[in-house]
């Protein structure tokens, strides 16, 4: 059994007079002790509002409705009281934010918030606490760490609120981490040493890790599987070599041929896809995809695209996949002349595009 088993899990956001905003959708996947979870896609795709949901922070409103399971070592998460939670949270399962300026209280000390999460949950106070912080911001390269643990946020770099973060979440040498965008606004030296941190965290005590980013590089370094989130529902999920050499669905051919290539030739453009996230259609109207795919046909629209499963357990939800090199094309590749797919299309500009080219598989050896 997984140590975390994520089953169709919704989160919908309702307001009076305004539409009903489907964060997530259905979302399913599975992590196991030791493994690197990747959950990838555009802002606004559903990453952050799915961790925050396992967390059990999302802001208590009236029109807030979770549903679904998420079942960490037996235990659904989604179904504890606040105390059980809190119990929980911090001790067996951590979180790194992804702006640790607003996620740090900039009134209190650095040192005073590390040793909070190990007077909690570790019952140490005192000097002991205050060296056991010490020894964990140095843990995660923080410089001469006695004297940080009495300054205040914002005399710290980005580099090092992060860490900080990092040393709270790891305090307890948690069982599951989530990592929501972990590196960003960071430059490229402090991001590769913090994911270094969390390769370590992870080989060393065996935490099973969700990284939630859009930074294919990082998923490339860092995840085992990767999950491909689109509006609220994830359209694509393979190991992680597999996934870069044949991507199937057509929202993951795009955002990787959207990636700078250092052998790119002088000038050459880069190949976005076309239109926005907002262009979107409901899935019970068919594929949400289906207004920026340059591989839409007629049956995309009219009925939600259901989950195919392959022998060598990918899955992609799509009617129309991008084809396995040595494979004759499908039969069915006209795009649909009518219907909300092209109404959508046709009011954002997002027309028939090139497909994106070959991409290439990241470099670390790993069997599929």
């Amino acid at each position: 059994m997984a140590l975390l088993e994520v089953d169709d899990l919704s989160v919908t956001f309702a307001r009076r007079g305004q539409r009903t905003v489907h964060a997530v959708d259905g979302v399913s996947f599975s992590v196991d002790a030791g493994e690197v979870v990747g959950l990838v896609g555009e802002s606004g795709c559903g990453k952050s509002v799915t961790s925050l949901a396992i967390m059990g922070l999302l802001p208590k409103q009236p029109g807030l409705r979770v549903g679904g399971k998420a079942v960490f070592d037996g235990t659904d998460l989604l179904q504890l009281d606040d105390r059980s939670r809190r119990d929980i949270r911090g001790r067996d399962v951590a979180m790194i934010f992804q702006d640790p300026l607003s996620s740090l209280n900039p009134v209190i000390p650095i040192g005073l918030q590390v040793t909070e999460v190990l007077t909690r949950h570790r019952g140490m106070k005192g000097e002991a606490a205050r060296k056991e912080a010490a020894a964990l911001l140095d843990r995660v390269g923080i410089p001469d760490p006695r004297r940080r643990l009495k300054e205040y946020p914002h005399q710290l770099s980005g580099g090092m609120r992060q860490r900080a973060l990092i040393a709270m979440a790891v305090a307890c040498r948690p069982r599951l981490l989530i990592a929501d965008e972990p590196t960003t606004a960071l430059d490229v030296t402090i991001q590769a040493q913090i994911l270094e941190l969390l390769k370590e965290l992870v080989r060393d005590s065996g935490t099973a890790l969700v990284m939630i980013t859009h930074d294919l590089g990082v998923v490339a370094g860092m995840c085992d599987t990767i999950n491909v989130l689109y509006a609220g529902r994830v359209v694509e999920t393979a190991r992680r070599r597999p996934l870069f050499r044949q991507p199937r669905h057509p929202y993951t051919v795009g955002l990787l041929g959207s990636v700078p290539r250092l052998d790119a030739g002088r000038g050459e453009r880069l190949n976005p896809i076309p239109g926005s996230v907002r262009d979107v259609l409901t899935w019970p109207d068919g594929c949400a995809f289906a207004p920026r795919c340059t591989r839409r046909v007629d049956e995309c629209v009219g009925e939600p695209p259901e989950l195919v499963l392959t022998h060598d357990g990918r899955s992609y939800r799509c009617v129309n996949p991008a084809p396995v090199p040595g494979t004759p094309p499908p039969q069915a590749t006209t795009t649909a002349s009518t219907g909300a797919a092209d109404d959508a299309a046709a009011s954002t500009g997002a027309a028939d595009g090139a497909t994106a080219g070959p991409v290439p598989a990241p470099r670390e050896e790993e069997k599929p």
